[in-house]
């Protein structure tokens, strides 16, 4: 699917319209935005570029030279975007090619941050006046999704702390720590990603942006590094209560073999007592003995309990 973003210059005003396959591009065309394109859209497209349109294992390349430099068609980002869905969150390459006032977009999945922008021109929410303003309003949106996602997670760690001693809830916690821990890792990359893209764009239009981009890119670039702080103390909060999750775990578990292993040592001496007397030699004296059975009955429920109370006297049970 096509989508053409189309910017009335007299008025600055945003419109958003399909563009079909053969239609020719209209002249205040500011962005196209290309989404799962079929073969046929596909075939359309490479007609409008020097290189081939970029596929899905092209899009994630993570070098750094194949991420972010500048070609025959115009210049190529290829930059990662959160996607949330449910409880899971994973990061999706979106590639973008800038010629003149053309921006050209490419994803093979749904990412929300398009929604979210095509949501603010259908509302005329968005200050755009050009086809860079839409890319760096794209890098604006996702740096705050991702401070959203940092706030998300201290909420959820700090649910997950009070989960730590609940032993009917353990393995759900240490699976949402793990999930946790992912996803820090990729607010974290996307993190990185946004800010070699956003210095790689101020490098590239050094002659041609203006002070109200300028601004634009400083003031996104000084969010990204307040929010990088974040992202270590949670991958510490993380570890921690991971740590302290395995410990708890641990410690019930090791005092389950505590008391197995008591278990054990209470009743040493009564099986040594019963293997004595259950040899049956025949001159064993005790087999003559009339109380000889209860005597050793005896004996036995004796030296359990003697060994008992010496584990309570020295605090091991």
């Amino acid at each position: 699917m096509i989508t053409a973003c189309l910017l009335n210059d007299d008025n600055d005003t945003l419109k958003l319209a399909p563009l079909t396959v053969g239609q020719p591009l209209p002249p205040d065309v500011i962005w196209l935005d290309v989404s799962q394109p079929d073969d046929e859209e596909r075939d359309w497209l490479e007609k409008l570029f020097v290189e081939d349109v970029p596929d899905e294992d092209e899009m994630d390349d993570i070098e750094s030279s194949s991420r972010f430099r500048v070609g025959p068609d115009g210049v190529h980002i290829l930059s990662l975007f959160p996607q949330h869905l449910a409880n899971d969150t994973r990061a999706v390459n979106m590639s973008f090619t800038m010629r003149k006032n053309l921006l050209i977009s490419f994803r093979e999945e749904d990412v929300s941050i398009v929604r979210l922008l095509r949501y603010y021109i259908r509302n005329d929410k968005a200050d755009v006046r050009s086809a860079l303003d839409i890319l760096l309003l794209l890098q604006d949106l996702k740096v705050d999704q991702l401070s959203d996602l940092i706030e998300d997670a201290y909420s959820t760690l700090d649910e997950t702390a009070d989960q730590i001693i609940d032993e009917d809830r353990v393995e759900e916690t240490l699976k949402e720590l793990v999930r946790q821990e992912e996803l820090n890792g990729q607010i974290l990359q996307a993190l990185y990603d946004t800010r070699r893209a956003l210095r790689f764009v101020k490098k590239t239009f050094e002659t041609t942006l203006d002070d109200r981009q300028n601004r634009s890119i400083d003031e996104v670039l000084n969010d990204i590094e307040s929010i990088l702080p974040h992202t270590q103390f949670l991958a510490a909060k993380i570890n921690f209560q991971l740590e302290a999750s395995m410990g708890y775990t641990n410690h019930k578990q090791n005092k389950i073999i505590k008391i197995f292993s008591v278990a054990a040592v209470v009743f040493m001496p009564p099986t040594w007592i019963a293997s004595i007397y259950g040899m049956n030699f025949k001159n064993m004296p005790e087999l003559d003995w009339e109380f000889g059975y209860p005597l050793s009955i005896g004996l036995m429920a004796l030296s359990a309990l003697c060994t008992y109370l010496f584990f309570r006297k020295k605090g091991w049970l």
